[in-house]
């Protein structure tokens, strides 16, 4: 992202992330609208390029939705993959072209998929058969026929965290390959009147730094249509394959240029067709985390530091896993500085705690941070993705704002919650 020291603060997208906390309060998201632009034209003019325009990419909306995110992937020519009604009301009311919403999710509620067919949604990703039946008689009782994708389990192993990875058989999502589930389900919906088989979608985990997986699961799902076209004689047209294209969160992290992501996949699924004499699908993917995850910073206060001696020093913050639960989850790792320091040596080793009444509640452990006291800033740096989605008001407290700037203009994209927002709809 875009970030640099200017007269010894840490500088976001041209605004003085000191300035940022003074101004709005922290904890404080910032997004760096210039860098998610630039991931959202990297992707589509990659695929593009690769498929002769043949193809879509869909932001996940999950890792990070709000309105004004939504206005921004829509203004760029992206899709949008929505995962909850929540999810796809906020699309819907930020203007959003049904056309280009996928409806993802592994329990659709009927409220839900009545919501989708209302809206005219593009594809509802039918996640098992109970879903089929009920979407198709809904659709039925509405007068309309509604275009479908499924998700399918490719059995690949995605080389990443066991609870990031979805696209194994033991898993919550989809329907399997290994066990016929798939090819029943896909039959299932050809002999139904009010959905029609558009297309099969996949997604084999996060945060995955290597372009094989991805090319074994086009493999994997361009086998399973040659056999739907074989048995049944369905052409489906359409091929997704997920997003979980990795970033960078510390020096650990290695991720390839997302453009080779995108030639290489194409690649594939051009070689697979012409292997086996079929039409190339159109082609699409789903980026989330490597959109938004690296335009991100969440803007902290500490507000002690605890030295144990001979055991470890914690520098506590006034946020925590309230607004980034990832390191309890996880154990994710970040980069962090603190910005009104940004020029001084990280020249000690602490662990940074939450302030919520949990032992776990910490941001990250073996932190080279510089010498912390009470009234710095602290900015945990790559957090655009899954911090604001995955917030909470646990212990009652308000989730924070987030800002959006764009090279040193900054504008409110998320009010901070107040305490009455926390007891508003207590009765």
């Amino acid at each position: 992202m875009s970030i640099s020291i200017e007269n010894g603060h840490l500088n976001i997208g041209g605004a003085d992330a000191v300035a940022l906390a003074q101004e709005y309060g922290t904890p404080l998201y910032v997004m760096d609208e210039e860098i998610i632009r630039s991931r959202c034209r990297t992707f589509k003019n990659a695929l593009e390029e690769a498929t002769q325009g043949r193809c879509r990419v869909i932001y996940a909306s999950k890792a990070f939705n709000c309105m004004e995110m939504c206005r921004i992937v829509k203004d760029e020519g992206l899709g949008i993959d929505v995962v909850s009604g929540g999810e796809l009301y906020t699309a819907i009311k930020a203007g959003f072209d049904p056309e280009k919403i996928y409806f993802h999710g592994n329990n659709k509620s009927l409220w839900e998929l009545t919501l989708s067919l209302d809206n005219s949604v593009g594809r509802i990703v039918v996640d098992n058969i109970n879903e089929l039946t009920a979407l198709n008689a809904l659709a039925g009782e509405k007068g309309k026929t509604t275009d479908i994708m499924f998700r399918i389990k490719p059995g690949v192993d995605a080389h990443t965290h066991d609870f990031v990875k979805t696209g194994q058989i033991d898993s919550k999502f989809g329907v399997a390959l290994e066990t016929g589930e798939a090819m029943d389900i896909v039959k299932a919906a050809h002999a139904m009147d009010n959905v029609r088989v558009a297309g099969i979608h996949c997604h084999i985990g996060s945060q995955i730094f290597d372009t094989e997986p991805f090319v074994t699961a086009a493999d994997v799902m361009m086998d399973f249509m040659a056999q739907v076209k074989k048995e049944i004689g369905l052409t489906i047209g359409e091929l997704n394959l997920g997003g979980g294209f990795g970033i960078s969160y510390t020096g650990e992290d290695n991720p390839r240029p997302y453009e080779e992501y995108m030639v290489e996949i194409a690649n594939e699924v051009q070689r697979k067709a012409n292997e086996l004499s079929m039409d190339v699908p159109f082609l699409l993917v789903e980026p989330g985390r490597s959109i938004v995850g690296s335009s991100g910073v969440t803007l902290y206060t500490v507000g002690s530091v605890k030295n144990i001696p001979n055991i470890r020093t914690y520098v506590s913050v006034n946020g925590g896993m309230t607004d980034n639960p990832r390191f309890a989850l996880y154990q994710s790792k970040y980069t962090m500085t603190l910005a009104n320091k940004a020029d001084k040596p990280r020249n000690t080793v602490v662990t940074v705690a939450g302030k919520c009444c949990e032992s776990g509640d910490l941001l990250g452990e073996n932190i080279e941070l510089q010498q912390a006291e009470a009234g710095d800033i602290l900015a945990v740096l790559s957090t655009g993705a899954y911090n604001y989605s995955m917030s909470s008001n646990y212990n009652r407290t308000p989730k924070p704002a987030c800002v959006m700037v764009n090279n040193g203009q900054v504008r409110t994209v998320i009010k901070g919650e107040t305490l009455d927002d926390i007891i508003r709809n207590d009765v």
